[in-house]
């Protein structure tokens, strides 16, 4: 039933979003060391990415993210309609989630930040982020390893929080919420288009990636016989 599916998305959206917010404002409370406060939130978002995605998965996919909606739109495996419900769905839950955080840490309920992130290092980690997940997400139904996807993306959520410069929106959700809270974890406004843009870059090479990949493995096996 959609209406079931569009709750799990605002649902899993505002609970990730709450969780990289609020991880966010608690580690720049328990620590003044960049590094420890980088800890902290990936190690919270890693948890509830494979807490969310295993549990929500059966029910809608755990998209909680456009990105991975508009692949699903582009090989025509939803249609517009139910797209641009889920991205409200998405976008909605993402609010929700940020403003709870704040709320959560005494800030004012719509706190907008002001932490620019600018430049092409930037843009370019977000391009690689974003590609990442599309490919492992793929590859993953293509070979069958669904029960997997719950680890692999927290895994690689967590890994590209600390090596690529941007530490891994890779979600037009995630960058709109987290313009909501001038914390540790915030983007300004100003800084948000093009991280969305890079976004959608990246998954657009992660899908091409996926298909050279697979359509390569075809030739081979055919080539072999098989």
């Amino acid at each position: 039933m959609l209406s079931r599916k569009l709750a799990s998305e605002f649902l899993g959206t505002a609970t990730l979003i709450a969780t990289v917010v609020g991880s966010g404002a608690m580690a720049t409370a328990l620590s003044n060391d960049i590094g420890i406060q980088l800890l902290i939130n990936t190690i919270a978002t890693v948890f509830v990415l494979y807490i969310l995605i295993t549990l929500l998965g059966p029910i809608s996919g755990a998209h909680f993210n456009p990105i991975v909606t508009g692949v699903e739109l582009f090989t025509k495996k939803i249609k517009t309609k139910v797209f641009a419900l889920y991205v409200v769905a998405q976008l909605a839950g993402a609010a929700v989630g940020a403003i709870v955080a704040n709320l959560m840490f005494k800030y004012t309920a719509i706190y907008i930040s002001q932490k620019e992130r600018t430049g092409a290092n930037l843009l370019l980690g977000e391009v690689v982020a974003t590609a990442g997940l599309i490919l492992i997400i793929h590859l993953a139904l293509k070979q069958k390893e669904d029960k997997k996807i719950a680890r692999l993306v927290a895994a690689w959520i967590g890994a590209a929080y600390f090596f690529t410069s941007s530490t891994s929106f890779a979600n037009p959700a995630a960058v709109f919420g987290r313009m909501l809270s001038d914390t540790f974890s915030g983007i300004a406004p100003k800084s948000a288009p093009l991280f969305v843009l890079a976004e959608i870059l990246g998954g657009l090479l992660g899908y091409l990636g996926f298909r050279a990949l697979t359509s390569k493995a075809k030739s081979t096996n055919q080539k072999s016989g098989k």
